[in-house]
């Protein structure tokens, strides 16, 4: 195995400093000069016409520059389906949407100038069921859903809810069925929850009046909001910058395209003053994108053996008001629908569904927690049934190198080992030995996982490597720094190629769309095998450049060069040869002349191999790499009140190559404390007129360190990709993805009761328990 000098090390975040002491400027820091600040009028009602805005009084008042209605913003957004405007016009969709804008000097201004804003309503019927949605005489969300502009991929249903509707079929189910010696069926549910990043939703806009239009957001991904303010207002790209500074935390819900096109808009409309909007923690939770709630229904078929021969699934997704990235949710959570096993005969329906919730968008794991929360527990279920240890029933149906996937892919031999994550996980939890006895009931649970990125078939990256004129080097990329370490772990690439201290590389923590190399988005545990590929390329045509004019300068060939320690010299004779700076911004020869000039390496990665799926069958190459993995728990849970207390939580991930372990394990651990949120008490709580009852953080529940677990197990397992940068994948959305039903599988062991809807809350797990038959 080849040792690495950078890479492979627990190298300490770049940006910490920052970070650490303050100095860190994010959107919500910057202040720019004649800004004014926007406050917005929201409906009360989560279906109704708009009949009658009157804004006349809220004209009067001083310091009030601009207000803005849906009929003064008619522009179509969305990156899926075009279905949302920023304001709402002709109707609301939700309690909490936006309906008026006023952008003022203060925000006191602005709020006293809202509350004189009047709005007329006639209420609608309302949907709030995505499976009351999907019937014959449901109220329609969107009327004219047929018209709307959508992506080729997918497959919205006129005249319905139906938003996309995705399909998987892979061999003959009735058939795997026939054959089936047991079939088992179960059902699932998780609510809509919220993101909680620490940063709300900020942005500043300005369209100056010779229709330049600068942006400053705490957005995910600046590019695709670039694109999206483009084709929604119909204006050149070269005309619109986006500058995304420090993000506080993204996890999918900055993501797209959001409140950009509305400060933009209130910019234009005040003269070209740039508007600045920044959401309360409340209007975050009211009326901001959440993620989507998930019904699913599974039905497998299963051989006395263990073998599975046919699985049936249907996906409902509560999209709530507006598709934004919950379609393509609904795709990814298709084209993944059986986890990571091999079944001959599969038939998934996955349905994204409209309703009068919020809308809900990408969140880490992009629907694979909530599909893996179904088919994981449908593994224990199943399992029992048949009378089978889940571990045995796992390994036996378990897809490695050689399987055909739900969408007729044939795993590479370099896929990955989803075996080897299961059994590192069951080693370390003790899988078979009960637990120490304690005052409490405890238990042990296990779950597998997978997750391919999420994205188009033709998506690509770049990055600019620069050499500077002191030999030290400066990485930009289009990626965006949402937490996960990606500047630090690119650092330690391009040490390591250049063989240079760390120190001297600096990677540009700014995004700014004039001025980065372009990255498609910053979503999809996509940034290290596709930006990490750019990075590489860039560095490799550096080193070339650098070899070239060093080969004038030294009259050798280029491939007899080396370049380390801050130098270019001969191989065989590494006393003679020239310092990086010596070739920076050119050679210089004996008499004077320059040579060549300033190096500047480019690099880029498109996605290979990836195809289009078919629509009626799902067939084709949706996936650059699959990251596997597999999570267990161990729990204690007190009968008499339902509390369930994690005591560990071991992750095993196939990632291919731990490029920095230390910010792997910060992965885990963080995504780990995300996800008990997620399976024990993160849920939306609405009201039968929708309004949501828990909108701040006193009331919506999210992990304390009380309940964060005693002991957090992380296994590396490095079986290396052989298109991923040093063979690493990408695994910042899989740390979150089974740890739901591996708790829950956990619960069943410690007290003998099956939770089939998230989340576990005590009062669930209480009742469960005493409709068993507990005391």
């Amino acid at each position: 195995m080849k040792k690495y000098s950078y890479v492979g090390k627990g190298v300490p975040r770049i940006d910490a400093f920052e970070k650490i002491t303050g100095t860190a400027q994010f959107t919500t820091d910057l202040k720019l000069p004649g800004m004014l600040y926007t406050k917005l009028v929201k409906s009360p009602h989560p279906h109704a016409r708009i009949l009658k805005i009157d804004t006349s009084e809220a004209e009067k008042v001083p310091g009030v520059r601009a207000i803005l209605t849906g009929e003064d913003a008619p522009y179509k957004l969305g990156i899926y389906i075009c279905d949302k405007e920023p304001l709402a016009r002709g109707k609301v969709r939700y309690v909490g949407e936006a309906v008026v804008a006023v952008a003022a000097d203060t925000e006191e201004i602005a709020e006293q100038a809202v509350e004189l804003i009047k709005v007329e309503y006639d209420e609608l019927p309302a949907i709030f069921d995505q499976r009351e949605a999907l019937k014959p005489d449901a109220p329609l969300v969107h009327e004219e859903l047929g018209k709307y502009r959508r992506a080729p991929f997918i497959f919205p249903q006129p005249s319905t809810n139906i938003a996309n509707h995705f399909k998987i079929r892979k061999g003959d189910v009735e058939k795997g069925f026939a054959e089936a010696d047991v079939i088992v069926e179960n059902e699932f549910n998780q609510p809509q929850i919220h993101h909680v990043q620490m940063e709300t939703h900020s942005c500043i806009g300005q369209w100056l009046p010779n229709g330049q239009i600068n942006v400053w957001t705490s957005a995910q991904s600046p590019f695709a909001v670039r694109d999206l303010l483009s084709i929604a207002l119909d204006i050149p790209r070269n005309k619109i910058d986006v500058t995304v500074p420090y993000v506080g935390g993204g996890f999918g819900g900055k993501a797209g395209i959001h409140w950009e096109p509305l400060v933009v808009l209130l910019s234009r409309k005040a003269g070209g003053r740039p508007v600045k909007l920044v959401m309360t923690r409340e209007e975050q939770f009211n009326t901001v994108a959440v993620r989507q709630g998930l019904y699913a229904r599974v039905k497998t078929g299963v051989k006395r053996d263990g073998r599975i021969t046919a699985q049936e699934l249907e996906y409902l997704w509560d999209s709530g008001a507006y598709a934004d990235y919950a379609v393509n949710v609904g795709r990814a959570s298709g084209y993944s629908c059986t986890g990571p096993y091999e079944i001959p005969n599969v038939k998934c329906d996955s349905l994204t569904v409209y309703t009068n919730h919020p809308y809900g968008t990408a969140y880490r794991g992009f629907g694979h927690p909530e599909f893996h929360w179904a088919t994981e527990r449908q593994m224990d279920l199943v399992a029992r049934e048949i009378g089978m240890d889940p571990l045995e029933f796992r390994l036996k149906n378990a897809a490695l190198p050689g399987c055909i996937t739900a969408t007729g892919e044939k795993l590479a031999e370099d896929a990955g080992r989803v075996d080897e994550c299961i059994k590192a996980v069951t080693k370390e939890i003790g899988w078979g030995k009960k637990s120490k006895k304690g005052k409490k009931p405890r238990g042990k649970g296990i779950a597998a996982l997978w997750k391919a990125p999420a994205m188009p078939s033709f998506t690509s990256s770049s990055a600019i490597a620069k050499l500077n004129e002191d030999g030290t080097v400066i990485l930009s990329i289009g990626l965006t720094e949402i937490g996960q370490g990606t500047p630090t772990a690119f650092a330690q690439m391009v040490a390591e190629e250049l063989q240079i201290p760390i120190e001297k590389v600096k990677v540009v923590n700014r995004r700014e769309t004039d001025y980065s190399p372009y990255s498609w988005q910053t979503v999809a545990s996509r940034g290290t095998p596709m930006d990490g590929n750019a990075v590489l390329r860039a560095v490799e045509d550096l080193k070339r450049q650098v070899k070239a004019t060093a080969a004038q300068l030294l009259g050798m060939p280029e491939n007899a060069l080396t370049i380390a320690d801050g130098r270019v010299f001969v191989a065989r004779e590494p006393e003679r040869g020239l310092s990086l700076s010596q070739v920076a911004t050119c050679g210089i020869l004996p008499d004077g002349r320059g040579i060549r000039g300033p190096i500047l390496g480019y690099g880029y990665y498109t996605a290979e191999g990836l195809t289009n799926l078919d629509p009626e069958t799902g067939q084709g190459l949706p996936a650059l790499v699959w990251t596997f993995g597999a999570q267990g728990a161990e729990v204690e849970v007190d009968p008499e009140t339902g509390e369930v207390r994690v005591l560990k939580v071991v992750t095993a991930l196939d990632l291919g190559k731990a490029l920095n372990p230390l910010l792997v394990k910060g992965q885990i651990y963080g995504g780990t404390v995300q996800a008990l949120g997620q399976a024990l008490m993160e849920e939306f709580i609405f009201d039968e007129k929708g309004r949501l009852l828990n909108n701040n953080l006193t009331d919506y529940k999210i992990p304390r360190a009380p309940d964060i677990p005693d002991k957090f197990v992380p296994i590396m397992i490095e079986n290396p990709q052989r298109n991923c940068p040093y063979g690493a994948r990408g695994i910042g959305e899989q740390v979150t993805m089974s740890v739901q039903p591996a708790v829950a599988n956990a619960i069943y062991d410690a007290i003998g009761v099956d939770i089939y809807d998230l989340p576990m809350t005590r009062e669930k797990v209480w009742k469960a328990f005493m409709k068993k038959g507990g005391r």
